[in-house]
């Protein structure tokens, strides 16, 4: 697969003064999908967020809980440590703290990975709380999934070079040694990643630059796992600042300060 392939819908690379433009047209757009994922017969709008530079991008300034019908949603983590909540590496207690109050997500309309259990034991639950919320989907299918992306190319918890890039059974798998501490997480797979009805990469700053380039614009005979994401039949969205894209030279869609 060549890493620039497009995916179901086609991939579109959007770049933004700064990092609050970003922030402010990924609101928007979470508000777009809400409203179209509750006038279809779901009636629920599933997202899956990732953790990082992510929650700060998200928490800066979210809409006022009036403009979000907070009660339909369902809210997952693309991965996570396994760490006590407290810990601020942990994906979960950095949303708990920083954003959760501020949209009024129902506690019991988010799902999590119990960090107390060990590592196998975390992801063999977290795929059945999935399970329990999809029941009639093979693979769970999100209607927005949020990625960030490591300067090595890896997204959620999928590493290069990693066997579970060819996991195709396992919804969520757990991993024991991941190159970037903490060791042991829980991520769910390529399948679910591509199986949501939009995907959104957020990359800010210079250092995502050289590997940006690397996975938007270079065929690579092994794709970095990051361009291993190739939504079946959703969308590919590329939300990135000035800083980020700066080695891009092909086609993108840029946007002046709101």
């Amino acid at each position: 697969m060549a890493s620039g392939a497009p995916s179901g819908l086609g991939r579109l690379v959007q770049v933004f003064p700064s990092p609050p433009e970003l922030a402010a047209s990924l609101w928007q757009l979470l508000l777009q999908e809400e409203a179209r994922a509750l006038a279809s017969p779901r009636r629920r709008f599933a997202v899956a967020l990732s953790g990082g530079g992510l929650v700060s991008l998200l928490s800066r300034e979210p809409p006022r809980t009036g403009n979000l019908s907070a009660q339909h949603w369902l809210l997952a983590f693309c991965d996570e440590r396994l760490l006590d909540f407290s810990d601020p590496e942990s994906t979960y207690g950095a949303y708990r703290a920083n954003l959760l109050s501020k949209i009024g997500i129902p506690e019991k309309q988010v799902l999590i990975v119990n960090p107390s259990l060990p590592v196998e034991e975390a992801a063999a639950d977290y795929a059945r709380k999935l399970k329990e919320e999809f029941p009639e989907d093979d693979i769970p299918i999100f209607d927005v999934l949020i990625l960030g992306l490591g300067p090595d190319g890896h997204t959620a918890s999928l590493f290069p070079d990693h066997p579970l890039l060819e996991e195709e059974k396992k919804i969520v798998a757990p991993i024991s040694d991941s190159p970037k501490p903490p060791a042991q997480r829980v991520t769910l797979t390529l399948p679910v990643l591509n199986a949501a009805r939009t995907v959104v990469f957020v990359a800010t700053g210079d250092g995502k630059a050289t590997v940006l380039k690397r996975v938007l614009e270079t065929d690579e005979k092994i794709p970095l796992p990051a361009a291993r994401v190739q939504p079946h039949s959703g969308r590919l969205l590329w939300f990135l600042d000035e800083a980020a894209a700066r080695e891009l030279t092909g086609p993108v869609e840029k946007h002046s300060v709101l």
